[in-house]
């Protein structure tokens, strides 16, 4: 199997869940207005036909844009997801390098709004759109 290379920029994940342990290794790096993740598609990755699943994209955009909107709204909010929508473009493939990248946060108070776009290699293979729902921290 032909692995791909990590892109420039990117560096190992930070921040792990139960959820995401077994995708490892995830990449991230840091916009200004978002958090870009990125992940080299293996075998572990993939559904019975041999595509990537649609469930590690779906988990793995509403991951990146919950982490975008919280950047751009501060230290001081957490985010709970109260709707998602994937349309899925194209099928992605072991030995391709996803990204998944937020272009779009509208923060405000009680909700965020979030779009964000999958590429395989740099082809479009999913759209998604998100709303969370802001919750301040306590102090």
């Amino acid at each position: 199997m032909e692995t791909c290379a990590i892109p420039a920029g990117f560096a190992r994940h930070d921040r792990q869940s139960p959820l995401t342990a077994p995708w490892e290794p995830l990449y991230s790096r840091r916009t200004q207005g978002a958090v870009v993740l990125g992940l080299p598609a293996s075998q572990a990755h993939t559904n019975s036909r041999g595509f990537v699943h649609g469930g590690l994209i779906t988990a793995l955009a509403d991951n990146a844009m919950g982490l975008s909107c919280g950047q751009v709204l501060g230290a001081g909010a957490s985010l709970v997801t109260v709707n998602l929508t994937v349309d899925f473009l194209s099928t992605a493939r072991t030995g391709q390098w996803l990204e998944f990248d937020t272009i779009f946060v509208k923060p405000g108070n009680s909700l965020c709004f979030a779009q964000a776009f999958v590429t395989a290699d740099g082809d479009p293979c999913a759209r998604a759109n998100a709303v969370f729902k802001v919750v301040k921290k306590p102090h």
